[in-house]
């Protein structure tokens, strides 16, 4: 099994928070855009078709990370 990269994860993550927020400020076409893309790439890494199961599958390789590195944070 091909274990995706923490600071790819991480950085996809942040990413699809961000444009959440933005799009739910004010709606944009092009913040749309974005957020499609980034929820499709999330899901294409994390190995899901559902961005609610590639946010968990994200978390939980993020928190199995920190804990595998006695509990440093990954830092970018």
């Amino acid at each position: 099994m091909i274990v995706p990269d923490p600071k790819v994860a991480r950085t996809l993550l942040t990413r699809y928070a961000t444009l959440r927020i933005a799009q739910a400020e004010q709606e944009r076409p092009e913040t749309a855009r974005e957020l499609h893309d980034v929820t499709y790439t999330l899901c294409v890494l994390m190995g899901t078709s559902d961005v609610r199961e590639a946010v968990a599958a994200a978390d939980s390789l993020l928190d199995s990370r920190a804990t595998t590195d006695r509990g440093l944070p990954l830092a970018v």
